[in-house]
């Protein structure tokens, strides 16, 4: 498994709103994407500007051609990208030896 967690910080507060409906918008097509075990993004409650992506493959070869896909070409690119800063952590979870 490769395991990503993605935190976004959008720059300007007004655009909040399209980057939400963005990340609603990749969800179903990263999904369906060859690999992808778990994708989802969180707003924060505390500062709307803040979202989290959780996303879980089954390969970093999967999270990899995940870049040459609709949701990222059409949508996060476009969408997502100009409007944020981003930290990207690869990642592993804790405490569950042989489940990964």
């Amino acid at each position: 498994m490769f395991d990503l967690l993605v935190h976004v910080r959008v720059t300007d507060p007004a655009e909040a709103p399209a980057v939400a409906e963005a990340f609603a918008d990749m969800r179903p097509l990263c999904l369906a994407e060859d690999g992808c075990v778990h994708w989802n993004a969180y707003q924060s409650l505390e500062d709307e500007t803040r979202f989290t992506l959780v996303e879980r493959w089954a390969s970093r070869e999967s999270w990899e051609a995940h870049g040459t896909e609709k949701a990222i070409q059409e949508i996060y690119l476009p969408r997502v990208l100009p409007r944020v800063e981003r930290e990207v952590h690869p990642s592993r979870t804790l405490g569950t030896e042989g489940d990964q």
